[in-house]
């Protein structure tokens, strides 16, 4: 892979959906301080999405799941060998936002979050407040 991988923002969804176990993940999300480790598990039997990549707590709650857009490439980085690493980011409408970085680089807050300043007429992130991801090939 040429160049190193940049450390970036991702949106975990499904907040909304209770845990298998009963756990609700809207009330893990609110325990979890911005910087605490997160885990990501890729769930290959998952009947809905083989590429599903599932977010968890340093609790070992589930939080929900990387977005379907990112779960592909993240996936396919972490069954290649990279090392993924992902820190609590915040809360979110949706969800949260985690941080992750690859290759053994440690994942860092940004100096402000991309949700932390919304346009007032239409509740998306303002754009000096927009933090973009590298383009990644399709696969």
């Amino acid at each position: 892979m040429a160049g190193a991988l940049q450390a970036m923002s991702l949106t975990v969804v499904g907040a909304q959906f209770p845990n298998a176990d009963g756990s609700d993940r809207r009330f893990e999300i609110l325990l979890c301080p911005p910087g605490e480790a997160i885990e990501l598990r890729p769930e290959p039997t998952n009947k809905h999405d083989p590429l599903a990549i599932a977010v968890y707590s340093a609790r070992g709650v589930q939080i929900g799941y990387l977005s379907a857009e990112r779960c592909g490439r993240i996936g396919q980085l972490m069954r290649l060998g990279h090392e993924v690493r992902a820190i609590f980011q915040g809360v979110s409408e949706s969800g949260t936002w985690i941080r992750v970085a690859f290759d053994g680089e440690a994942p860092e807050l940004p100096s402000s979050s991309p949700m932390s300043a919304r346009d007032q007429d239409h509740g998306e992130p303002a754009d000096d407040q927009f933090y973009p991801d590298e383009e990644w090939p399709d696969f």
